[in-house]
């Protein structure tokens, strides 16, 4: 369509573009609405109103028309809340004026997968709002090397589908910030994710056994991967995103397990890394897997001092269990890389370290220039195969 639309169309294009999830989330005329107040939440940050949200739910998953949940402006504390579907409707908003406040005793969340929980639903959307987790004693803990629970992801979808999040804002996770799981046809855009750059497994969005997820013009500021990719991901599309503190956008780690579903058809695109200890990454355990990855586009990327811009590191062995001397079985095919440019923080910028039972093949490279300390920076390669056009530098070692 790009092809047939004047400048200025485009322009208006992108901009109504930006307004979709809020067309998305305006209440149909006939949607009931439930205000969690008025089912006996106080939005003083201290009373359990687990309850009135739990009700807000029923009534509006157990409607047969449209049906909207109200949270007005405030912070309103909330133990663990698992949302149940399969419903009566597939038109369910969920519109957050206000915060939504965790436990801050870690040990009343910590134990379970998740806090706030979405299972088996179909046209939900949430729109605005804060969640307030709360982590920073959970990180303090682990830091100190004593024994704690591992705490809990914010927000899960689990087995949904037609999802759909925008103007969202996650504070402080305990675990992973955002997960789905399972889920097809997800949407998030406006995504606000911050944490301390030093938090542990704070992940901003996890993607796992999804098809037709989307992240757009989100920010992302955390302790681990901005956005990880999982086993089982296929058609994601990320865009506009900013990235750091953090560790990248990781594709990975695949191959932890023998039988485990591929990754492909993977776009991220218009992405900006400031700080991060890697850009793109693709990870992989050392050791035998029938996984893959394939098909996968990076493009439109700024490195601002980021320690690894371009990595593929298929010798990922935490703490050295469980895999030394193996190799690894998952197979990396078709991944591009295009219009990568910036600021490496260590002199190797692209490192390509690929199985050698399983070497990396169609690598290619176009328009990629990457410098350390204002000089080209340079480029390591074991078994990976591909091909490289334009300008890039580092020079190719494919």
């Amino acid at each position: 369509m790009a092809h047939y639309l004047p400048r200025s169309s485009l322009v208006l294009a992108q901009i109504l573009s930006m307004f979709i999830p809020l067309v998305v989330a305006s209440p149909d005329p006939a949607a009931m609405t439930y205000n969690v107040v008025s089912l006996g939440a106080k939005a003083d940050g201290t009373t359990d109103s687990t309850q009135a949200f739990v009700s807000a739910w029923t009534k509006a998953c157990g409607s047969t028309n449209p049906a909207m949940i109200y949270v007005p402006v405030g912070r309103f504390y909330l133990r663990q809340v698992v949302f149940n579907g399969p419903c009566n409707n597939n038109a369910i908003i969920m519109s957050i004026a206000g915060t939504l406040v965790a436990p801050s005793d870690y040990k009343v969340l910590g134990n379970t997968a998740n806090w706030l929980v979405f299972e088996h639903v179909d046209g939900v959307t949430i729109s605005g709002g804060i969640l307030d987790a709360q982590g920073t004693a959970l990180w303090a803990c682990k830091a100190s090397g004593n024994t704690c629970p591992a705490g809990a992801t914010t927000l899960e979808f689990s087995n949904s589908n037609n999802i759909v999040v925008s103007a969202l804002s996650s504070l402080n996770s305990q675990m992973f910030h955002i997960v789905v799981n399972g889920c097809q046809n997800v949407k998030m855009q406006g995504i606000r994710v911050t944490a301390d750059g030093n938090s542990p497994n704070t992940d901003g969005i996890h993607v796992q056994l999804s098809s037709s997820v989307t992240i757009l013009d989100s920010k992302i500021k955390t302790g681990d991967d901005c956005i990880s990719i999982g086993p089982g991901t296929t058609n994601l599309w990320v865009e506009n995103v900013e990235c750091g503190p953090g560790h990248g956008i990781s594709i990975g780690s695949l191959g932890k397990d023998q039988q485990e579903a591929g990754v492909q058809n993977v776009t991220v695109k218009t992405v900006t890394f400031t700080d991060t200890q890697n850009g793109v990454r693709i990870k992989s355990w050392g050791r035998p897997s029938n996984g893959f990855a394939r098909n996968i586009l990076f493009q439109h990327a700024i490195m601002m001092n980021v320690q690894n811009p371009i990595v593929i590191d298929q010798n990922y062995c935490p703490d050295n269990k469980g895999c030394p001397g193996q190799i690894s079985g998952v197979k990396i095919s078709d991944v591009t890389y295009q219009d990568i440019h910036g600021t490496s923080a260590t002199e190797i910028a692209m490192k390509f370290d690929c199985s050698s039972g399983n070497p990396c093949s169609n690598i290619k490279l176009e328009d990629v220039k990457l410098t350390y300390n204002n000089q080209a920076a340079q480029a390591s390669c074991n078994h990976a195969a591909g091909i490289s056009t334009g300008f890039v530098q580092p020079t190719s070692c494919l």
